[in-house]
């Protein structure tokens, strides 16, 4: 299996605030997140992460092999520590908490350094139509396991629909 392809430079991956469009797939390319539990476990932990406040998460979707997001990472924090924290914490616990047993991720992940808005605007558009292009959904509000639609029950959502032309950081 092949690694995911970086373009990001490493010597900038500390010191300011930066956003991120990055996409991690299953290992295998399986559907793992094709069940709602798997899904809704993905979401918990990137909310739990939010509000730790490691990272700010924009947008996100979970599709059933993969997931793209849309992140903000500060000045301690680089976007492999935060995709490290992200991969590792939902396979502790799919294991732990589910029993799952195998391999979760594939190697690596793929990222877009979003330095304007015109890309931001771009790449969250893309989120929001994935599923609907993908046959999953037919509209992007149809979709449960995307940002605007992970409202933990009764309570605002942590991860709100956000303008189209959204500021970055």
């Amino acid at each position: 299996m092949s690694k995911p392809s970086r373009p990001s430079a490493p010597r900038e991956s500390k010191g300011q605030l930066r956003t991120f469009f990055a996409t991690t797939r299953t290992a295998g390319g399986r559907s793992l997140f094709q069940t709602d539990r798997m899904a809704q476990l993905f979401i918990d932990v990137l909310r739990s992460y939010t509000l730790a406040g490691q990272f700010k998460v924009h947008d996100f979707v979970v599709m059933r092999n993969h997931v793209h997001l849309l992140l903000t990472v500060d000045g301690t924090m680089t976007i492999e520590k935060a995709m490290q924290l992200i991969k590792g914490n939902f396979s502790y616990r799919a294991k732990k908490e589910l029993g799952f047993m195998g391999e979760v991720w594939q190697r690596g992940f793929s990222d877009v350094r979003i330095t304007h808005e015109a890309s931001f605007s771009a790449h969250q558009e893309y989120i929001y139509n994935n599923p609907v292009t993908a046959g999953l959904a037919n509209t992007h509000t149809a979709n449960m396991r995307a940002s605007e639609c992970a409202a933990p029950e009764g309570g605002s959502p942590l991860f709100p629909c956000l303008p189209r032309a959204s500021a970055l950081g």
